[in-house]
């Protein structure tokens, strides 16, 4: 959770009709779940569809990298309340379009890795 907190940008992977697609979106981690804004479109046709998703992140840190990754199912938020209460309001989008839907991942499972670099990387 400390780097899911720490990080801003991730890939977050729905069920498509032909297999799984993933999308690079910014986040907000707070209380232990995940929370993204987003335009109408695919992403929340699909989650709405099938709201079993997971989330990525990954970076490194010295000699090491790391990956973090979140599965778990989203939902968009319904009520004033909900969005007050996740801070989502405060995210800003780096993609220029109005995102006016609110959406949380509620994690079932968050697993980790780290490993050295290689030293011929």
């Amino acid at each position: 959770w400390r780097l899911l907190a720490a990080s801003k940008l991730g890939r977050f992977a729905v069920k498509v009709a032909d297999g799984v697609d993933v999308f690079p979106i910014n986040y907000l981690a707070h209380n232990h779940e995940l929370f993204f804004r987003s335009a109408p479109g695919s992403k929340l046709i699909n989650l709405t569809r099938e709201p079993s998703v997971a989330f990525e992140i990954d970076g490194e840190h010295a000699h090491h990298v790391w990956s973090v990754v979140v599965r778990g199912t989203a939902h968009r938020l319904a009520s004033d309340h909900e969005i007050e209460e996740s801070g989502i309001q405060s995210l800003e989008t780096w993609h220029p379009s109005e995102k006016l839907n609110y959406v949380r991942i509620a994690p079932e499972s968050v697993s980790g890795r780290s490993f050295a670099k290689s030293p011929l990387a």
